[in-house]
This record gives C-alpha cells, structure tokens and sequence, in this order.
C-alpha cells in the first residue's frame, strides 16, 4: 500500500500553517533560523485549525539571552472556554544559546531585524522559522516588482511558443 501524502505537508514531514509572503517584498533576507515556540493549549488548538497571522510579527531578543515572538496573530479558540489566550501576547521562543548570542550581536551591531517567515508544526511540535533581513528601500521594492513583471512576461512568451 503506497504512503499518501496530506494536503499541505511538506516532503519532510512539515505542515505548513502560516506563511509571511510580505517579507521577501519588504526585507533582504539571509539567515534563516528555526525555534520552537511555547504556547498554550488553546493556542495550538486554533494553530491546527490553520489560523494565525504574521504579517505585522516580528522577533525581539533580549540581553539576557530570551527571544520572543512579538504582535503574531493568533486568533482565540473558537471552542474555548473563558480561559482563551490573548490573540496577540508575546510568545517565548525555544533556541540554543549559541544561537541566541550571535542573534542579540547581529541586532544590536548590524541593526538588522528578525523577520518571521513560515510557521508550521514539525513532528507534532510548532516551529517558527524567521530570518535576518534588512529593510528595502522603495527602490528596491520598485527593482523587485520589475524583475518579477519581466520573469512572468518571458514565462507568458515561452509557454505561447510551445
């Protein structure tokens, strides 16, 4: 009997919940880096429900080494009972300390910012990927919309072709 594949999983055994699309519009991203999130339960009851929004998220990592998920967007558990979350708190972020290290040096030096990409649940477990960016200027927001017009333009002529 052949493995069937669920809707919305990855090859490598991720479910995709959110994804910032705005980010590669707003932001140079390089570094690119995975935590877990702590989370309540109502929390991951609306995650697994495929809601959330990260478009106004971002991450801030404090001196004294914690990292934490700020204005994400979850939206309070349909079901719930009084005790619901608060759909915009901050939530801590899970990473090593080596990595929370060079992440508070690159902030505080560089003044890049932490940008929030995907969030998804890897082995059952909810994860936050977010990556170094540095903002775009208008500019190169403008560069970047040409380079994708002129992409599609040569897309549309070749596929005419054939």
């Amino acid at each position: 009997m052949a493995a069937t594949k669920n809707k919305g999983t990855g090859g490598d055994g991720t479910k995709l919940i959110v994804s910032n699309r705005r980010a590669r519009f707003d932001y140079h991203l390089d570094d690119r880096y995975e935590a877990g999130l702590v989370l309540l339960g109502t929390e991951v009851k609306s995650l697994r429900g495929g809601k959330g929004s990260l478009v106004e998220a971002w991450v801030k990592v404090e001196r004294d080494g914690d990292a934490w998920l700020m204005q994400a967007h979850i939206p309070e558990y349909e079901f719930g009972n009084r005790n619901n979350h608060d759909p915009v708190r901050p939530r801590k972020l899970l990473l090593h300390r080596r990595e929370l290290d060079r992440l508070h040096k690159e902030v505080a030096t560089q003044g890049v910012t932490l940008v929030p990409t995907r969030l998804y649940f890897k082995g059952g477990r909810a994860k936050l990927e977010f990556a170094v960016g540095k903002g775009k200027n208008v500019a190169d927001k403008r560069q970047t919309a040409k380079k994708r017009d002129a992409q599609r333009e040569i897309e549309r002529a070749l596929k005419s072709r054939r």
